[in-house]
């Protein structure tokens, strides 16, 4: 590898000074990129992977070129596709090939990374898979391209989540290198929220991180909030006591938590209970229940 791209404590500490916590998989991601693997991150939303990603290509200097997975990422949107309307005047020819993120960051030896992977359509994943294998892809008219050194092929997909999703096959899964990424804990989470909104209110910090947390366990929902949810909630919370500061504080958070929340949960198909019921009930239970006392009844 090349010297910007070397690791080492010193590489590792610069890495990892911009990214909360996460010391164990950032390690693990940074030596298997290192050693010229591709990587598969499993876990919920909002769990720092991209950031991970980002670090390392800031400080090895190498593009990171982001791509959603979903039904629309076919293979063309993936490899490139000639601009139609110089083809009809020029033919076909290399200088008319619009190049998709794959070919883009082939060539510049980026990451490529795929959020939501299981949303891809398989014969986009065959594509895919190929140019994992060869370090190459083969373009009609236009020639093989092959990949730079520190091109890295990384994707992330969430377990939990089966609406749009399609099963990840054996070979699939036989190409990548896979790391768990579960949620951080409440003090790594409190530290990101701060960073993100630039707020100094600790407890606003720890009431946003504290309710966002309870919905990852209620018995009601079937998807709780990433920390997403808690930055969001602090910041609406910012901007709520600045309209009227006379405003009561505990309503504050409970508009800013039902703003920021209520499209983050899924209540589960069993329960006949609204978003904004369960949010309510999380927050009451949150300022107003005595610790290991009854949980109050649901009121709105």
């Amino acid at each position: 590898m090349s010297a910007s791209t070397t690791v080492g404590p010193e590489a590792r500490a610069a890495i990892a000074s911009a990214v909360v916590g996460r010391d164990r998989e950032l390690t693990l991601v940074l030596a298997a990129v290192a050693a010229g693997r591709d990587v598969l991150l499993e876990g919920p939303p909002g769990t720092s992977k991209s950031t991970m990603l980002r670090a390392i290509t800031e400080h090895w200097g190498v593009p990171f070129v982001l791509v959603e997975g979903n039904a629309e990422l076919t293979p063309a949107r993936l490899v490139g596709h000639h601009n139609p309307a110089r083809v009809l005047q020029e033919d076909y020819s290399a200088d008319n090939f619009v190049p998709g993120p794959l070919v883009e960051a082939m060539r510049e030896g980026g990451f490529l990374y795929i959020e939501e992977l299981n949303r891809a359509p398989e014969d986009t994943l065959n594509v895919l898979l190929g140019a994992m294998a060869e370090r190459a892809v083969t373009v009609p008219r236009v020639g093989t391209m092959k990949a730079e050194s520190t091109f890295r092929v990384l994707a992330s997909m969430n377990p939990f989540d089966n609406v749009g999703t399609a099963r990840i096959s054996d070979s699939v899964y036989d190409r990548w290198n896979r790391l768990a990424v579960g949620y951080q804990s409440a003090e790594e989470e409190a530290d990101i929220v701060g960073r993100r909104t630039g707020s100094e209110d600790e407890d606003l910090i720890a009431d946003g991180v504290a309710l966002t947390r309870a919905t990852r366990n209620h018995p009601e929902l079937r998807r709780g909030s990433s920390v997403r949810g808690a930055i969001d909630l602090v910041a609406i919370a910012m901007e709520l006591q600045k309209i009227d500061p006379a405003a009561d504080r505990n309503r504050v958070v409970l508009d800013s938590a039902l703003l920021a929340l209520s499209a983050r949960i899924g209540v589960d198909e069993a329960s006949d209970a609204t978003p904004e019921q369960v949010i309510t009930e999380i927050w009451e239970n949150h300022f107003f229940s005595a610790p290991g006392g009854q949980r109050r009844a649901r009121t709105a």
